[in-house]
């Protein structure tokens, strides 16, 4: 009888810590951290990155969106580098203390990178920084206004300068005046 009652506590237990073994092998899915949105996320300093996303139509100019959340109660002269025609760009944007500032999202509030090189459904690295804090640099993806939530965030582009007809220097003759005709030179 003893034996029975050992047997059957041995293979309780045996059964108890082989069911209850998976949770020490398989990591927990909690702990690891999803970013549930298109954009990408960062730190840098009392500045967190938000979801950075580029909106391009025509892969030269994007415009970005995102949500800079910054914890420190003073602002932040956050510099954005990047390459453009060929060359490091960098462009300033202020980034308000003790709160949120996104930009994208309408058209008074746009951040446009204009110059770059970058296709539908790539990673274009933006570096973020400001003072001396440690900068971060990230890989932001280029979407298109394809998607249905994008509609109308892409950048339009810049006007092209069509140049006008610059007026003759020949002065033109008063009224009642006969118009001069150019005269032919006899050749040598």
């Amino acid at each position: 009888m003893r034996a029975r009652l050992g047997a059957a506590l041995a293979m309780a237990a045996l059964l108890g810590l082989g069911t209850a073994g998976c949770a020490f092998i398989t990591p927990q899915a909690t702990t690891k951290i999803v970013e549930a949105a298109n954009g990408v996320n960062g730190k840098v300093g009392t500045v967190d990155i938000r979801n950075a996303t580029l909106i391009s139509d025509d892969g030269e100019n994007a415009s970005l969106l995102v949500t800079f959340s910054n914890s420190a109660r003073e602002s932040r002269a956050l510099t954005l580098q990047y390459e453009a025609d060929g060359t490091k760009s960098e462009m300033t944007i202020p980034v308000a203390g003790n709160g949120n500032t996104s930009f994208g999202a309408d058209a008074e509030s746009q951040v446009v990178l204009r110059g770059i090189d970058a296709k539908a459904g790539s990673l274009f690295p933006i570096y973020f920084q400001y003072g001396d804090a440690e900068g971060k640099q990230l890989l932001v993806p280029i979407l298109t206004t394809e998607f249905e939530e994008y509609t109308g965030l892409a950048p339009t582009p810049l006007p092209t300068v069509t140049p006008t007809p610059v007026p003759s220097t020949t002065p033109m003759p008063a009224d009642g005046e006969a118009t001069p005709t150019p005269e032919a030179t006899p050749a040598p």
